[in-house]
C-alpha cells in the first residue's frame, strides 16, 4: 500500500506491507511517519470537522474532539446532520459524548453571529 505521510509538511512517501503479520513501513524520515503508517494500514482514523444547526436557524462549527475510525465518519456526519444545538451554544460547548469512539466528544469550534 502506497500513502503520503501527513504527520508533518515534510509529506514523506510511504509504502506499508504486511508480511506473515509483520507491518513493515518505508519511506518515513521520522518516528511520526512509521506510526502513522501503522495506524493507516491497520486502523484508519480521522477527525469530523462539520456544521451543526442551532435552534435560531444558524449554524455553529464542531469537531470531534479525536480521530474517530475512518469507516465511521459517513455515518457520524449523517448523525450531525440530525443535530440541533441551542441558540446559545458556546466554542467548547460539549455536544455529544463518546461520539463514535470511547472519550471522543462532538465540541462546538466556533459560532457564526
Amino acid at each position: 500500500m502506497n500513502m503520503i505521510c501527513i504527520m508533518c509538511p515534510m509529506g514523506c512517501p510511504l509504502t506499508v506491507e504486511e508480511n506473515n503479520g509483520v507491518i513493515t513501513v518505508q519511506g518515513h524520515t521520522c518516528p511520526r511517519g512509521k506510526k502513522y503508517g501503522e495506524q493507516e494500514f491497520t486502523a484508519p482514523v480521522r477527525v469530523l470537522t462539520t456544521l451543526v444547526k442551532r435552534a435560531d436557524g444558524g449554524m455553529a462549527s464542531a469537531k470531534t474532539s479525536g480521530p474517530i475510525p475512518k469507516d465511521k465518519v459517513r455515518e457520524a456526519a449523517e448523525c450531525v446532520g440530525k443535530i440541533v444545538v441551542s441558540a446559545d451554544v458556546k466554542i467548547g460547548d460539549i455536544i455529544e459524548e463518546n461520539f463514535y469512539a470511547d472519550g471522543v466528544n462532538l465540541v462546538i469550534t466556533g459560532v457564526a453571529q
